[in-house]
């Protein structure tokens, strides 16, 4: 993988060229671990591959090597996708300057590990409707689920998995696919997971996610006394005029579904 650099990682190396420092010990993949850098006045060296200072480097902003020159970790298509560092190490992601994943009092990946936890993956069969960057998937790989499937929209959400350290690599038991779960979960067979992790873009952005509709689709493919973790965040009702969370917990129950408040979500169980 590409060396990432950030705000922070470039100012300790330009730190230590003014100081004259021959090398210095920081991380080149968003904290996931220490790489020994070699300082010298015109470029830097880690494991005897030479690369070039930032002439310029944003906040909020991850760069990667594309084998000439640092890029941002971003795309433009039909919105502004790009992955951005936290405190954490782990990165978030945003679109169009909507932050996909909670980063303010924890990790994204420690969060994600909150959530699947729920679930209880281990030895089970599991549906990860949004994947995103991979967190939830992450974690049923640690705990030993025996199957995830995946399912991304964006194909550049996609791209930003494969620069991401902290994303899962798509091996078994994790099948990623590209598509939208909306159309992908018609042809998924009844009965056929243990779990569902569902975590949509907030409900203005993606209200089909939300539907009477998908959360039937969801308690067809779920067998009887599945378990489902579905984020809702915790939007201002006062200035958002709705209460999402109560809604969704009325439609999951004509879904069929017993339900509870949790967090940030709501924990289902197929009835």
């Amino acid at each position: 993988m590409s060396p990432l650099l950030t705000l922070k990682v470039h100012e300790q190396l330009n730190r230590a060229r003014r100081a004259g420092e021959s090398s210095i010990a920081c991380s080149l993949d968003l904290q996931r671990s220490t790489a020994h850098i070699e300082i010298f006045p015109d470029h830097w060296q880690c494991a005897g591959n030479a690369f070039p200072y930032l002439d310029k480097c944003k906040e909020r902003t991850v760069y990667y090597w594309d084998g000439t020159e640092f890029q941002p970790a971003a795309r433009y298509t039909d919105a502004l996708i790009k992955l951005v560092p936290t405190d954490w190490g782990p990165p978030t992601f945003e679109i169009d300057g909507i932050k996909m994943l909670p980063t303010e009092k924890i990790s994204p990946h420690e969060d994600a590990k909150r959530k699947v936890m729920l679930i209880e993956p281990r030895g089970k069969r599991i549906l990860d409707t949004c994947g995103g960057l991979g967190y939830f998937a992450d974690w049923c790989m640690r705990e030993h689920a025996e199957l995830i499937r995946s399912f991304e929209k964006n194909a550049n959400v996609i791209w930003l998995r494969s620069l991401n350290p902290w994303s899962p690599p798509a091996e078994a038991p994790l099948q990623l696919t590209q598509g939208d779960i909306v159309r992908e979960i018609e042809s998924l067979p009844s009965a056929s997971f243990d779990a569902v992790l569902h975590d949509p873009p907030r409900f203005g952005i993606a209200g089909e996610l939300y539907s009477q509709e998908f959360y039937t689709a969801l308690a067809r493919v779920l067998k009887s006394r599945g378990t489902l973790f579905h984020y809702t965040g915790t939007p201002n009702k006062l200035t958002s005029g709705r209460n999402v969370p109560q809604e969704v917990t009325k439609r999951l129950r004509i879904a069929g579904f017993s339900t509870r408040l949790h967090g940030d979500g709501v924990v289902a169980s197929k009835r």
